[in-house]
Order: C-alpha cells, then sequence, then structure tokens
C-alpha cells in the first residue's frame, strides 16, 4: 500500500486560506480542493468517526462530543474509549487487504484501546490532591516515555484552556515525525487543533486569528515536506467550518423555568439531575440533544422549544432519520442553533448557585461543552496573580481551585456544528493526487472511501 498521511487542521475552510497561509496556498494551488458537505453535529467526535467508518452517527453511534448514557443517568463528554465507535474502522478495512498495513493514530479522537497499531493522545494524571498533571497515552506503552523524554510533557494546558496555543500543535507534530521514524506507519493521521482555539475565541477576522493561520501555515510546511520526502501522499482535512456567533440560547434554564429540569443542591451549588428531570438539553456547540424522560410530554417540549428564538428547527424522529442521527444514544429531539447563535448548558438561574466547576476547566464534569474554559475572567482583578499563588499552593500540597474561568457566554466569538449557510465555510480535503478525489461538494462518509483510495492507488 501507498504511504498516506491525514493532517486534519480543525477548522479550516476555503475562505480563510490566503496572504496568511503562503506554503498552503501554494500546495493547495498544485493539488484539488473538494468542499465536505458538513453533516450534524458538525463537532469533533462525530465528524471523525464518520471519517474513519464510513458510516453516519446512526451507524457508528457517536451522536455528539457527549451523550446522555441513559443506564446510568449520567451526561458524559470526551470520553476516549474507541469501543464507543460501533463499526471497523479504516485500518481495519485496510488491514483485511494487506496484513502489513500498519496505522498511527496521532491524537484523533476515541483514540484508547482500539485496533491500531500506535496511538498517542492527550491523558492527564488527576491526583488524590486534586492535582491535574499534563500527561499522555500512548500505544505502545513505552512510547510514552520516549516521546516525552524528547519533547517534555505533553503541554495539556495548551491544548485546551485560557492558554491554549500553538505549543500542542507543535508537539503533535514533532511527536509525529518521532513515530514516523521509528515505526514507518502506512497510515498516520494527525489532528492539529490549533485554528479551533483562537476562532471560537476571537473570530476569523481578529488578528489573532491572522497569527494563527500563519502559526499553522508554518507546521504543515514542515510536517508535508517532510512526509513528502518520506515518499507519503499527503491529505489535508478540516472537520467543520465555524462562523460567527453573538446569541447565546440556554435551553435548560427554559426547561427548568417551566418545571420540566431538576437540580440538586449539593456543597453550595446546583447539581443538573437528569436522572430525575422530565426533560433536558446536552448541549454541544450549536447543536443539542433534548432527552425526554418522561415520554407522555413529548409534545409539550416540542411546542416549547419550536418557539424559542435561537433554535432555527427541531428534528423529531422522523428527521433525525434524514440527517442520519436516528440512534438511540440521540435525543428525543434534537436542537439545531440558528446561523450566529450557539447552545449554552448552563442551567442555574442565579450565578451565585452556579456548581463550583462551571468555574474551572473541567470538561468530564460538566454536562455540555462549554467554550468559556478559553477565557479568563476579565472580573478578576490581578488575575495572573491570582493564578501563579493559587499554583503555588497546589505545588506545596495544598487543594486550591482553579477558579478563574468566567461565566459570561457573551464572551464567545465562534462556533459550529449546524451546517453554514455559506459554503466557504464548508470542511475541506486536499489531494495532490488529483485522480484519486471525487468531484464536491463530497460527503463526508465520502472522506473514507478517498484515503483508501490514496491508501491502495485504485478508484475504490
Amino acid at each position: 500500500m501507498q504511504k498516506t498521511v491525514v493532517l486534519n487542521i480543525v477548522g479550516l475552510t476555503s475562505n480563510l486560506i490566503g496572504a496568511n497561509t503562503p506554503f498552503l496556498t501554494k500546495w493547495i494551488e498544485r493539488g484539488k480542493l473538494c468542499k465536505i458537505k458538513p453533516m450534524l453535529p458538525g463537532v469533533t467526535c462525530s465528524v471523525q468517526s464518520t471519517y474513519l467508518t464510513g458510516e453516519w452517527p446512526c451507524q457508528h453511534g457517536v451522536v455528539g462530543n457527549g451523550w446522555y448514557f441513559q443506564d446510568l443517568c449520567e451526561i458524559k463528554f470526551w470520553h476516549q474509549s474507541n469501543k464507543l465507535v460501533k463499526l471497523s474502522k479504516i485500518w481495519d478495512v485496510a488491514k483485511k487487504k494487506d496484513p502489513s498495513f500498519s496505522c498511527a493514530n496521532m491524537f484523533w479522537w476515541h483514540n484508547m484501546y482500539s485496533t491500531v497499531d500506535y496511538s498517542v493522545t492527550p491523558r492527564p494524571i488527576y491526583t488524590v490532591e486534586g492535582n491535574k498533571i499534563p500527561d499522555c497515552y500512548t500505544f505502545p506503552s513505552n512510547l510514552r516515555d520516549e516521546l516525552q523524554s524528547k519533547l517534555g510533557k505533553f503541554p495539556l494546558f495548551n491544548f485546551w484552556g485560557p492558554k491554549a496555543s500553538i505549543a500542542s500543535s507543535r508537539w503533535i507534530a514533532e511527536s509525529s515525525k518521532i513515530v514516523e521514524l521509528k515505526f514507518n506507519p502506512t497510515l498516520t493521521l494527525i489532528y492539529l487543533p490549533h485554528l479551533d482555539y483562537c476562532l471560537q475565541k476571537d473570530g476569523d477576522q481578529s488578528l489573532e486569528t491572522n497569527k494563527s493561520l500563519k502559526e499553522i501555515d508554518t507546521i504543515c510546511k514542515d510536517l508535508i515536506s517532510f512526509y513528502e520526502n518520506q515518499g507519503g501522499d499527503v491529505i489535508l482535512l478540516s472537520e467543520y467550518g465555524i462562523e460567527p456567533v453573538n446569541k447565546v440560547i440556554y435551553i435548560n434554564r427554559i426547561l427548568r423555568q417551566y418545571g420540566y429540569l431538576k437540580i440538586r443542591q449539593e456543597n453550595k451549588g446546583e447539581l443538573l439531575d437528569a436522572g430525575a428531570s422530565l426533560a433536558f438539553a446536552v448541549c454541544d456547540h450549536q447543536v443539542a440533544h433534548i432527552y425526554v424522560n418522561d415520554k407522555t410530554i413529548l409534545n409539550e417540549i416540542y411546542d416549547l422549544l419550536s418557539k424559542v428564538l435561537g433554535i432555527d428547527y427541531l428534528l423529531d424522529q422522523k428527521s433525525k432519520t434524514i440527517y442520519h442521527l436516528n440512534h438511540p444514544r440521540s435525543g428525543d429531539f434534537v436542537a439545531i442553533a440558528s446561523e450566529g447563535s450557539w447552545f449554552s448548558y448552563y442551567y442555574w438561574l442565579d450565578d451565585k448557585y452556579a456548581p463550583d466547576f462551571a468555574r474551572t476547566v473541567d470538561i468530564h464534569k460538566k454536562p455540555g461543552y462549554d467554550p468559556s474554559e478559553l477565557f479568563i475572567d476579565p472580573c478578576i482583578k490581578w488575575a495572573g496573580l491570582k493564578i501563579l499563588l493559587a499554583l503555588i499552593k497546589k505545588k506545596i500540597g495544598f487543594r486550591s481551585l482553579m477558579n478563574f474561568i468566567p461565566l459570561d457566554s457573551s464572551l464567545v466569538k465562534g462556533s459550529h456544528g449546524r451546517i453554514p449557510n455559506d459554503p466557504n465555510k464548508y470542511p475541506i480535503l486536499v489531494s495532490q493526487k488529483k485522480h484519486l478525489l471525487l468531484e464536491g461538494p463530497i460527503n463526508a462518509t465520502d472522506v473514507f472511501k478517498i484515503i483508501l483510495r490514496h491508501l491502495t492507488q485504485k478508484l475504490i
């Protein structure tokens, strides 16, 4: 099989390619660019699972970055087990065609306990003292120590949170090169998340985004040159486009005000009690799954939410099938935000009752996605000094809550998940092997076929 490398540059769209991406502009001009018709939901875990299986969420089961686990009565986000993806992946299919095939998965999600040959993914250490220590998980396990001895600890706090920066994408790029030279995999999947941060935090017209485009262009130049020198064919890929937003929708607050959502009082804060609620929303960027525990009120919930400003449309059981979201993990309804709007998970009606984790970076405790984690609360005076003091306390063994995240969702400038009205904000696929591509815009499920074509050099 032909060595193939897939660079997944999150958030890259055709309208961002230009003066700030000189290398990519020229490289793309020599090849062929296909726009990918956006799928629902246009979020990382769902899109990646569709790319890697060639099937829709109704079949692979990854209906979002998180969902309601009904047997546990808990909402869970960002879990890593590949067992959650209920179909064979592209590396399984390729290995059946050629037993000598091997694959390295560098930071694509659901990257633990899969049948991939080599994997690296974020995996912090949570200590009993309440500390979160940057680290990563690898297969084989001794690869972790080798990578971190050469590159330093994986920069977890630059991967997500207020300190998110190019450092994490650079670490991923350098670790990918080490894996290439050590194992020589046939297929390498590389996740470069840098643009995702600035586009959500600052919007696509900001100076920070211009800087970020130049930074990711530099990394792509290095990686593409490296892999082409290794005899690899490179596919440039993105998952979704990020559009400007200026309106926040609080579905859970609406459901609570009408008596459908239930909370528990704990530790001077309020917790969403999904199991006891009649209905609640799992908010994931511009898509929200609405779970209704009492099926006798389905019509009531539909009527209520269909009147909410900022909700473009609601998918019911019939229309979920049209958008390939008819899976048992999906909500009874799926709400899609209007252009310029997104969904916040907030369910408390007064900030003084917000749970302690709301003001922290804690992607696993929050019952929904929270882009406010990209910011430091602007209302905190001397925030830098206070953060330093909190870190010193942690260093010497004291428990210290890193509660510096704002509760002001209006700070967020970009979001994704819905189908953009502007085709220039569609995700893209680029290759120098023009004859192996399909005429665009292609479906998200076609990405699987195109990667397989590059591996086999055949029009499968």
